[in-house]
């Protein structure tokens, strides 16, 4: 499901890239991300705000309806990055017009409208897919290298944390009591992402989920348990996210039988993002570097003496830009695509199950 490249002076041309939506997903993520890969073009903005646009982006056309967007011949790729209950609708306006679609996660609001977008995608023979940049953060990627490296053994526990310190509880849709809406479907998305890229799918999951922050409409913490019992026997995997942590905790803690991996600190990506750094793929320079490496930790005999040994664990950097680039070359014909429609329905089947968890106050399986 790729476009056929077509050339200007013997390279190809770059894609057309139409960007639905510039809150702050739109406007902190995907317009630098997608500016800064060569072979792509930022070609413009739907928005009904078009002088809050050309501040940041004064040669990007606006327009001012998604149905416009759809309309342009010229636009090859839509990225829509709205509110969570528009993804389906939107999504699926944009594939109907021919287009390949990039949807921000979470992709949307359920699981039959995931598996109605991704069988729309197939019929109209689009690419969709959905925006899992965290699998290109500084920590996911050395815990990648740590764990094939086979350093911490047969693997026992794995606990991600993606905790943050926002106690007001600012008047916005995320903040809703909508389909889709809080920490759940938020955040849920991405460490549910990582883990099954870790660890493959688990026999089950049971989710907790509670409203902490004063005024809060709908989750803002979350706490799920993850069996492997079947995979990894033994095994036992805690996602956990809040918004209301002062003194924050490990980003990563990781035991195996031989050795540990300790993580403290987020990747530094958003944060750079948030202050207008535009990154180019071509000249990172000191993009994506990560202050604060990991730990492992092995307990090592010397003698008769077992004793504790520290050392840093790989200094990778992170890169976003690498989402947008596997986009590029796979429209190209050049690469398999990195979030599959396979990957993005395995997601949503487990952010459904972990709602049904929630409600039902137990263990669901798969």
């Amino acid at each position: 499901m790729t476009s056929t490249p077509h050339t200007q002076g013997g390279s190809a041309a770059p894609i057309q890239v139409a960007l639905i939506g510039y809150g702050n997903a739109g406007r902190i993520f995907h317009a630098p991300l997608i500016s800064g890969v060569p072979g792509l073009q930022l070609a413009c903005i739907c928005s009904s705000k078009p002088e809050a646009v050309h501040v940041h982006w004064p040669q990007v056309r606006v327009l001012p309806t998604p149905e416009a967007v759809f309309a342009d011949a010229s636009i090859e790729v839509v990225v829509i990055a709205t509110s969570n209950t528009s993804h389906h609708p939107l999504a699926k306006a944009a594939l109907l017009a021919g287009k390949h679609v990039v949807v921000d996660k979470p992709f949307t609001v359920s699981l039959p409208e995931a598996e109605d977008l991704l069988a729309t995608a197939k019929a109209q023979n689009r690419v969709i897919t959905v925006f899992q940049n965290r699998r290109f953060d500084a920590d996911f990627l050395a815990l990648q290298q740590v764990l094939a490296s086979g350093q911490l053994g047969r693997m026992v526990h794995l606990e991600s944390h993606f905790d943050r310190y926002r106690p007001d509880v600012p008047s916005r849709w995320r903040e809703e009591d909508l389909p889709g809406s809080g920490l759940w479907f938020d955040l849920g998305a991405h460490l549910l992402d990582q883990a099954l890229q870790l660890l493959g799918e688990p026999d089950a999951l049971q989710v907790e989920l509670a409203c902490q922050r004063t005024g809060a409409k709908t989750n803002d913490w979350f706490h799920a348990q993850l069996r492997y019992e079947s995979r990894h026997p033994g095994l036992r995997v805690i996602l956990h996210a809040s918004a209301l942590v002062p003194e924050l905790g490990p980003r990563w803690t990781v035991h195996g039988a031989e050795g540990s991996f300790v993580k403290y600190g987020l990747d530094t990506q958003e944060d750079a993002l948030k202050t207008g750094r535009r990154p180019q793929l071509n000249a990172l320079q000191d993009w994506g570097i990560d202050p604060m490496v990991g730990q492992v930790v092995r307990h090592e005999i010397v003698g008769e003496i077992r004793q504790r040994v520290s050392c840093p664990a790989p200094d990778l950097p992170g890169n976003y830009l690498l989402y947008y680039a596997n986009l590029r070359d796979h429209l190209r014909g050049q690469a398999k695509l990195t979030v599959t429609p396979e990957q993005i329905r395995s997601v949503m089947h487990w952010l459904t199950l972990g709602e049904q968890s929630a409600r039902e106050d137990q263990f669901v399986s798969r």
